[in-house]
């Protein structure tokens, strides 16, 4: 019987010290951490721009697609001579504001796909707080365009809600955030949009790598280390992509569910 015991304990500690190893060989921290914003009720017009434009080009990862001019429209300069997002915004659909139309395109990105591009966009109301996206619609709303965001727009957090980006069991955590906390590697992929660069399945766009046998030229760990720093490897005929995959990734997904999306990945040969 002693001799059974002693076996068990032993498949325990193994298994216990395998996803230990697991565990610690995902380097969160190397990737862009999220910056909480502290926007109060005197927030300031200039405030808002200030705190959008370092999401705009940071943890929102929206310079991935937009300025390039041939996934999704650029935003700060002219698109198709109709001016800079802030002088067009009012004007894409009939009877809503700029203010109602950025929100919407940040919410329910497929509600109005503008002309000559694909819906590709994922909902960046999953991944970003409150505070984040109306600071980058103030943000967009000041190139050429006059903000009218103000600190009444910002819904107060729920008690316990979880800042989109951290993960469950954090200081300050709540419910899931990301891909609504799931583990499921397809919700991991649709939320954080990565098929608006690849290709997998059949499905998604070929600007970067195809992901379909991406596991017979990556192991799970070469894979894992892509996702929490794009910059460690370039992949032979996109050297001139380099840079443009978000580094925000590690921080959006908890441990769970980029080990879920790793091993999903390494099992594409």
């Amino acid at each position: 019987m002693w001799v059974t015991n002693l076996k068990i304990v032993g498949v325990v500690l193994g298994v216990l010290s395998l996803y230990t190893l697991i565990a610690n060989k995902i380097p969160q921290v190397q990737s862009e951490v999220p910056q909480a914003l502290a926007l109060g009720a005197n927030v300031t017009p200039e405030q808002l721009v200030a705190a959008g434009e370092k999401v705009f080009n940071g943890i929102g990862g929206c310079t991935t697609c937009h300025g390039l001019g041939t996934r999704a429209p650029n935003l700060l300069t002219d698109e198709k001579g109709t001016g800079p997002i802030g002088a067009r915004c009012g004007r894409r659909e009939t009877g809503k504001t700029c203010k109602q139309y950025l929100f919407e395109s940040l919410d329910n990105p497929t509600a109005y796909v503008v002309p000559g591009y694909q819906p590709i966009m994922p909902v960046m109301t999953k991944q970003l707080s409150p505070e984040q996206v109306w600071a980058v619609i103030a943000f967009l709303e000041s190139q050429g365009g006059t903000v009218d965001v103000t600190a009444s727009d910002i819904p107060a957090p729920s008690p316990g809600a979880l800042t989109p980006g951290a993960s469950p069991g954090s200081p300050g955590s709540g419910p899931p955030g990301f891909a609504a906390g799931s583990t499921d590697p397809k919700a991991i992929i649709q939320a954080a949009g990565c098929l608006a660069c690849h290709k997998l399945d059949g499905q998604g766009q070929m600007i970067a790598p195809d992901l379909t046998h991406v596991g017979s030229r990556r192991d799970a760990e070469s894979i894992r280390k892509k996702i929490l720093d794009p910059a460690s490897s370039v992949a032979k005929g996109y050297e001139k992509l380099a840079g443009i995959m978000p580094k925000t990734f590690g921080s959006m997904m908890n441990a769970s569910q980029l080990e879920a999306l790793v091993q999903y990945l390494a099992a594409h040969k």
